[in-house]
């Protein structure tokens, strides 16, 4: 059976919070996939994790820029795919980064489905009564050894925080 997290989200301050608890689960190599509408959260979400990994800079969404880097206790590379098809991602050199000394999160995954690992931690964001103001639901699940190993690490710390 497969490992998984469902949690309602209610504030921006509790995405950030997920984030950070997320955080020291993680480890270099690690691959996470943010999935949701426009506006979910998943810039939050990010925010989170590199605060967690102690990156105290500035985390903007690289919707523009494809990628941005944080430099925190391990490198997070934060992509976007929003604009980009199959082609673009092929042109990006995402395989560079993928698997390497950072940790690597990809927003809107479904662009480059064909193309990314399928062992990785994805991570759904979805607005309820598509009320950009109000919760949302988060699930976490993964498909691999260590997806199911960083979700059985985070349980403990969700079902005890945000």
């Amino acid at each position: 059976m497969e490992a998984r997290i469902v949690k309602q989200i209610d504030t921006e301050m509790d995405m950030e919070a997920l984030g950070g608890m997320l955080a020291p689960c993680l480890k270099a190599g690690d691959l996470v996939y943010l999935a949701g509408e426009l506006g979910a959260g998943k810039t939050t979400l990010t925010r989170g994790i590199a605060r967690g990994l102690g990156y105290q800079g500035k985390v903007n969404s690289p919707t523009f820029t494809l990628m941005n880097v944080y430099q925190a206790g391990f490198t997070v590379y934060h992509f976007d795919f929003y604009r980009l098809d199959e082609g673009g991602l092929l042109d990006l050199g995402l395989e560079d980064y993928l698997g390497r000394e950072g940790i690597c999160i990809v927003e809107w995954p479904e662009v480059g489905q064909n193309l990314l690992p399928g062992d990785a931690l994805r991570i759904d964001i979805i607005l309820q009564n598509d009320d950009y103001e109000g919760p949302r639901q988060v699930v976490v699940r993964g498909a691999g050894q260590r997806a199911q190993l960083i979700i059985e690490r985070l349980k403990p710390l969700v079902n005890s925080g945000c």
